[in-house]
């Protein structure tokens, strides 16, 4: 690198610009007047078409954000918010932050504003909530497989016994009963999934093998009147997992989205995209080890969204949003993602729901980039 270059490198805007967190310069009428790349990303428009808005057309209306640059024109003193919703129509997805809004001495009257987006660091701690339940379930599916498949079996096999002898009229009862035995078995058995401690079997997976094989499997089925939109990066590398279990995952997923746009509607469609994502890194309990989790994998549905009480139980086991659901389903796919070490989250808005999920790539060497069934701590956060 030349001198020229280094120089160019080091200059206030290049510095700026290699900050991870949006930053925005509000003029004295509100308008912005320069933003950094990472404000690109997070309002989703151009630096030059930022600059074509006011901040209040940028969040959300009465947003304390306008307050607190009025008090640091007025005081001149920067202040601090913590957890401001700045989500928006225009700006989908939930946006959680901290604000940080200070004078900038050299313009008068312009004010800097930094924000520092909370979302994945909430999102890791509901994670660790999710396999927490996940562990307690285990626990409950291993009592339950030895303290009442057994007693079912017997019951079952009396009804039989009892069915031959009984006469027709009753004979409806004794089926009732085996029915009713074989589903109790079979909700179980989903159970016993959450006990199987043993090692998952890993290796390099091309994910979007993977997701062209969901695609198929629901086309050919159960979301035969869905429109597909797919939005691939082709240079994702490979991701270290278990084929079977990462189709188990995405195409629940997809089953999921596909019942919450339902049979009737016309328009339904399901994004299914990929993305690297550098920024998060989780550490490893008791270990100095740093895991990162750039490969982004999302199905998004514009069905008519999670209600909002559920959204933050939404990976509890026996939650559910169907009339005859378990509520296994979700809770399996936190379940198998954490233990890969990685994530996953669901933003949801009306026509506007996504599954995110976050997961460590091939290293290339064949080690695990996690410890299956351990939680991990946040070490950095990620935009």
């Amino acid at each position: 690198m030349n001198l020229r270059t280094l120089t160019n490198a080091s200059t206030p805007e290049a510095v700026v610009n290699a900050l991870p967190l949006p930053v925005v310069v509000i003029a004295p009428d509100g308008k912005v007047v320069d933003a950094n790349v990472a404000a690109e990303s997070f309002f989703e428009v151009s630096v030059p078409l930022l600059k074509r808005h006011f901040l209040r057309e940028l969040i959300p209306f009465g947003s304390p954000l306008l307050s607190l640059v009025d008090q640091v024109r007025e005081h001149g003193g920067a202040v601090n918010e913590y957890r401001v919703d700045l989500s928006t129509p225009r700006n989908p997805g939930e946006h959680i932050v901290d604000l940080y809004v200070a004078p900038l001495p050299e313009r008068d009257g312009h004010v800097v504003v930094m924000l520092q987006e909370r979302t994945i660091a909430d999102k890791m701690d509901r994670q660790l909530t999710h396999r927490g339940a996940a562990r307690s379930v285990s626990a409950l599916a291993s009592m339950l497989a030895h303290e009442i498949k057994n007693p079912l079996s017997g019951i079952r096999g009396a009804a039989q016994l009892l069915e031959q002898s009984a006469a027709d009229e009753d004979r409806t009862l004794t089926r009732l009963i085996c029915d009713e035995a074989d589903r109790i078995v079979k909700l179980v058995d989903r159970m016993e999934v959450f006990a199987d401690e043993r090692p998952v079997e890993r290796a390099p997976v091309n994910i979007h093998a993977v997701l062209e094989h969901v695609k198929r499997l629901a086309q050919s089925g159960f979301a035969r009147h869905i429109r597909f939109v797919e939005d691939y990066d082709p240079s994702l590398p490979p991701v270290l997992a278990n084929r079977d279990q990462l189709i188990q995952v995405f195409l629940n997923l997809v089953k999921n989205a596909a019942e919450s746009i339902g049979e009737s509607a016309i328009d339904g469609e399901i994004h299914m995209t990929t993305a690297f994502r550098p920024g998060v890194r989780l550490t490893l309990p008791g270990s100095r080890s740093r895991v990162s989790l750039p490969m982004e994998f999302c199905i998004k549905d514009n069905g008519p969204g999670v209600p909002a009480d559920l959204l933050p139980h939404l990976f509890d086991p026996f939650v559910t949003t169907k009339a005859t659901g378990s509520g296994l389903g979700l809770a399996l796919v936190a379940k198998i993602i954490g233990d890969h070490g990685g994530i996953i989250e669901c933003e949801s808005q009306s026509r506007h729901t996504v599954f995110r999920v976050l997961m460590p790539m091939y290293a290339g060497n064949g080690s695990d980039p996690g410890t299956p069934g351990k939680p991990a701590e946040t070490e950095t956060q990620a935009q």
